[in-house]
């Protein structure tokens, strides 16, 4: 049986799901953007409008939803339902027996191996389930939609919770990766001891109904961004986290 979190003095691994744990040639950023936008317009907006607040409140907040449950009238599920909940998953994301292979590899003597997403817990169960990592993964810290006035990364308030449900009080002990620069530098301000930006230069994915190519928020935020590293590989990660890895058995 495995220690409670508060008495487990374990480091820990945070992965970030969407756009991390699969590749953005998936498209699925793009597909819920459709769905986000087609959202913001089913209230009453014009598409222009939609478009406007859609980008605004993902730049305010790090989420949509976060501004659409501030200053507009709608029920969170009712928006996961008809986003995240109508995605096709199944269809435009596989499982990737490396990416399994690199969560086995983790030593789990040394490390907790958690999920921290801005998801719904539907959605983030749905896609390590399709991903075959779901049993790899111990816990999952997800923006709780129900909860009035939730947060989510890149809020302060959420990363100090995830770390109080772990039961870890120094951020040096967090590992770290996420697609989005914005979260990372959050971390990275709290503290978090090892962090990294997740970017598969060249491809594009969607941010707030706009479609940007990955990469560019990088070469403008370099100078500032030393104390964390840049990948656009996971398998990268043995390499920089080379110490949370489980050594490699000598050949026979």
């Amino acid at each position: 049986m495995s220690p409670e979190p508060s008495q487990d003095k374990r480091a820990i691994v945070w992965f970030d799901i969407d756009n991390t744990l699969y590749s953005a040639s998936t498209n699925i950023s793009q597909a819920m953007g459709e769905r986000i936008h087609a959202y913001f317009v089913s209230t009453g907006l014009s598409h222009e409008e939609a478009s406007e607040l859609h980008f605004r409140y993902y730049t305010q907040y790090g989420l949509a939803l976060r501004g659409l449950t501030r200053h507009h009238d709608i029920d969170p599920l009712d928006f996961d339902r008809k986003c995240d909940g109508s995605l096709p998953l199944e269809d435009m994301i596989a499982y990737v027996p490396a990416v399994r292979k690199l969560f086995e590899d983790i030593d789990r003597t040394k490390v907790r191996v958690w999920a921290l997403t801005n998801a719904y817990k539907t959605h983030a169960y749905r896609v390590l389930r399709i991903l075959k990592l779901d049993d790899l993964v111990e816990e999952v810290v997800y923006c709780d939609y129900q909860a009035p006035n939730f947060s989510c990364k890149p809020e302060a308030e959420f990363y100090h919770a995830a770390m109080d449900r772990a039961g870890i009080q120094d951020p040096s002990q967090c590992y770290f990766i996420d697609d989005s620069l914005g979260n990372v530098r959050a971390a990275h301000a709290l503290g978090w001891g090892h962090c990294v930006h997740f970017h598969e230069v060249g491809l594009e994915q969607m941010e707030g109904g706009k479609l940007k190519r990955i990469g560019d928020e990088v070469e403008d935020g370099r100078p500032n961004d030393k104390g964390f590293h840049h990948i656009n590989d996971l398998e990268q990660l043995r390499t920089l986290w080379s110490e949370v890895f489980k050594a490699e058995a000598p050949a026979e």
